[in-house]
């Protein structure tokens, strides 16, 4: 009979522990690393190619090639797809960085290709590779366009505004007058801040889009000024 009740005890001890190792490994299973939260990744959008400014006129003469040197961002790291933004009521000076949202692709990226979707629409558009030059028949040089942005980003005037800013630098190189060697032809600062219909990654990216439209617009007449 003890043997009995022994084998009866045995068998419950069994059941315990099976029961608590259950609950320890169902614990050790919630414990395991969750899957990251993927950024959501934002773009310039479609480009509007029958966009055209109602106050750009149509250049008399046929526009030269223009050799569109690859975008620079010095105020940025390199390759960087952060999108940043500025609390100008509180720290201006404090460049920050959405945690959820990014670029597609990196800023510098996405004005080049703007710009040469832009500019191509009046004047034929080379990279630095292209090993061209303008016809006998034609005495105009091919000059070549450099930018830099200084900023691209969502500029905070307060917790309930905001507004997507773009400041670039172009600077347009070519063959001086009478002269033998590349000349700076001329050079501009251009800005664009469009207001940003919320106060989030998804405002800032409409508004960007739209900003980088106008600054390259008015990048194209600048150009046309100089019959590039």
């Amino acid at each position: 009979m003890a043997l009995q009740n022994t084998s009866i005890f045995g068998r419950r001890m069994l059941g315990a522990f099976g029961a608590a190792g259950l609950v320890l490994a169902l614990a050790a299973c919630s414990g395991l690393p969750t899957a990251p939260i993927q950024p959501v990744r934002y773009d310039l959008g479609l480009a509007d190619l029958g966009a055209q400014p109602a106050s750009a006129a149509a250049p008399a003469t046929a526009l030269t090639p223009l050799v569109l040197a690859e975008v620079q961002t010095p105020g940025l790291p390199d390759g960087t797809t952060a999108m940043f933004y500025r609390l100008n009521y509180a720290d201006s000076q404090q460049l920050r960085a959405y945690q959820n949202a990014r670029w597609g692709l990196p800023p510098a990226q996405m004005m080049e290709q703007r710009l040469r979707i832009r500019l191509g629409q009046e004047r034929p558009i080379l990279t630095e590779k292209d090993n061209v030059s303008a016809t006998v028949s034609d005495k105009r040089t091919i000059g070549v366009l450099r930018v830099e942005i200084d900023e691209f980003s969502q500029v905070f005037d307060s917790a309930q505004t905001s507004q997507a800013v773009v400041r670039l630098r172009a600077s347009l190189i070519g063959r001086a007058s009478g002269g033998a060697g590349n000349a700076l032809l001329g050079q501009k600062v251009f800005t664009a801040q469009t207001p940003a219909a919320s106060n989030d990654a998804a405002g800032g990216a409409q508004a960007m889009a739209r900003s980088v439209d106008d600054v390259t617009a008015q990048v194209s007449r600048w150009l046309q000024g100089y019959g590039r």
